[in-house]
């Protein structure tokens, strides 16, 4: 008897399973996974810093911030030696909350090696806490030990974005 209250107790877990994977398997092809969207979304926020550095007149008229004269100055100002001078350019027409808005687009990347911690704090959304971990880790052998280490202190997301105000 318990033999049989057994296998008709399997046989309808069975059933149960063999059911809800079918329903799963359906609305899957029915609907957009939504894990890849956040993916491109985090890659495509990353790629939107432009290097001020490399970028041009025509690239920098449609950014948020810049007028036709900062381009202007921007470009005239190319190659910066670090972030600091780029932001001592803006300062010269923005204040430093405007200035702070375009660094988040328009940025000299931060050397982890040699940057001083004048131009680390200067990326983005940086801490004091963060600018030591920045300091602490230095030399980094490569960007995937940047990862690593700063990634004990912020999720993935925050690293990504990190990475795309920095070089070694």
């Amino acid at each position: 008897m318990r033999k049989i209250s057994i296998v008709t107790a399997l046989a309808g877990a069975a059933i149960t399973l063999s059911a809800c994977s079918g329903e799963t398997e359906e609305a899957a092809e029915g609907t957009t996974a939504e894990a890849p969207v956040a993916d491109t979304t985090e890659a495509e926020a990353a790629s939107t810093v432009v290097d001020a550095n490399t970028a041009t007149e025509e690239q920098l008229a449609g950014m948020e911030g810049m007028s036709p004269d900062l381009a202007a100055a921007v470009v005239a100002g190319q190659p910066y030696e670090n972030v600091s001078a780029f932001n001592a350019t803006l300062l010269e027409t923005l204040s430093e909350e405007e200035a702070a808005a375009v660094r988040e687009t328009l940025f000299v990347p931060v050397n982890l090696n040699t940057a001083s911690e004048a131009d680390i704090k200067l990326i983005p959304g940086m801490t004091d806490k963060m600018v030591y971990e920045f300091l602490e880790y230095r030399p980094y052998e490569d960007m995937a030990e940047f990862d690593r280490e700063i990634g004990k202190y912020v999720d993935e997301a925050e690293v990504a974005r990190f990475r795309s105000y920095v070089t070694l």
